[in-house]
């Protein structure tokens, strides 16, 4: 096998191990509490060690083949993810999804594919300082307004994964300039940038994690997709010297193919804030109760009698207003009608034992308080 197909097998097989860890994330984020880190999680610990593979043969790729073959295979990583999670997980994506996955595929690849080399070089003390301090306060600025967002699963996710995906990029930068510095043999002068390399990297593995939360899996992995190998390039253009193919051909083309797969990510996150609005109205709500309600609507109307009630309501239900019961009750007691004049009274447990309840309703209008009853057999103390 020759070094450029070998270079294609493990780019291709990167975007895999990509795709896949990508997908475990996002299932870990729909089942576990955990924003960022769910430590605790054996899942998400393979989730990390698929992204590690992705990376280690993407560099292996970049050995044995051409910059500007082995990054634009590695955008495939979107369009591999979504068929992946259709047959392990069963999360199918829309024909809109499709659309806009293809499309910031096809304008990653495309600008990638016109960014030309330049030879390897290095950044200064200041360059790198400087770089790390802009890269913080975007990441920062990026984090903070996406906490903002928060009832917004969709626009969250999109600030976050862009989030991710600078911090993904400046790492890869970092990458590249300690190389180079290493070319010349391995110094000590490298531990800040090393520093700044793994804080790069486990803020952009968190931050993806955040990212998968409740916004499901094709709109976050295109945004980290497209952002990582763009933040990149730009920063390659702008510090390393590098330059786009064919003059101002190729910098038109490499604008139209930025605004391709920037109208990829609009798509994916116009068509996740659609479908949350649609799963938002198909909430059922429950049955309002009404408040006039009674507990006792469904028992029968207790006897009228000729004593109690007068001929021209005989046979209807007599109007009860429960009155508070006494002896401060915390429940309201359920009216009840009396056995022998078929008045609805509302007892009111006794406080001492031996002591007959209280009764209190108004019947009619009044209010009825029985008497007392003596026990006749009471037991007299003499003295």
């Amino acid at each position: 096998m020759s070094a450029l197909a070998l270079s294609v097998v493990l780019s291709l097989v990167s975007a895999v191990a990509y795709a896949g860890g990508a997908i475990v994330q996002e299932q870990v984020a729909a089942s576990s509490a955990a924003h960022y880190a769910p430590l605790r999680r054996p899942a998400w610990w393979a989730a990390v060690a698929l992204n590690g593979l992705g990376g280690v043969l993407h560099v292996v790729a970049l050995a044995f083949g051409p910059l500007s073959l082995v990054q634009p295979l590695g955008a495939l990583t979107i369009v591999v993810a979504l068929p992946m999670a259709a047959l392990f997980v069963g999360r199918r994506a829309g024909a809109t999804a499709w659309r806009g996955a293809i499309m910031a595929t096809v304008g990653l690849a495309g600008l990638l594919s016109l960014v030309g080399s330049s030879e390897a070089q290095s950044l200064g003390t200041a360059q790198r300082v400087g770089a790390a301090a802009v890269t913080a306060g975007a990441v920062v600025a990026l984090m903070v307004a996406g906490r903002a967002a928060h009832r917004h699963p969709a626009v969250r996710s999109m600030l976050l994964a862009t989030a991710s995906g600078i911090a993904f990029g400046m790492s890869s930068v970092f990458t590249k300039t300690v190389a180079v510095d290493w070319a010349d043999g391995v110094s000590a002068t490298d531990l800040p940038s090393l520093a700044v390399i793994a804080v790069l990297a486990t803020a952009g593995m968190l931050l993806s994690q955040a990212a998968y939360r409740g916004a499901g899996l094709a709109a976050p992995l295109a945004t980290l997709t497209v952002v990582n190998p763009v933040v990149a390039a730009a920063v390659g253009i702008t510090m390393f010297g590098e330059t786009f193919r064919y003059g101002t051909t190729g910098t038109v083309l490499a604008l139209g193919c930025g605004v391709v797969a920037a109208g990829g990510l609009i798509l994916l996150t116009t068509e996740r804030i659609a479908r949350e609005a649609a799963g938002g109205g198909d909430e059922e709500t429950p049955a309002a109760v009404p408040a006039a309600a009674s507990p006792s609507s469904d028992r029968p109307a207790p006897p009228s009698s000729d004593h109690s009630v007068p001929a021209s309501s005989r046979g209807a239900a007599p109007a009860v207003t429960p009155v508070a019961a006494p002896r401060g009750s915390a429940d309201a007691p359920t009216p009840v009608p009396d056995a022998l004049t078929g008045r609805v009274v509302l007892p009111s447990p006794a406080t001492e034992p031996g002591e007959p309840p209280l009764v209190a309703a108004s019947v009619f209008g009044g209010l009825f308080v029985p008497l007392p009853v003596v026990d006749r057999h009471r037991v007299r103390i003499r003295s």
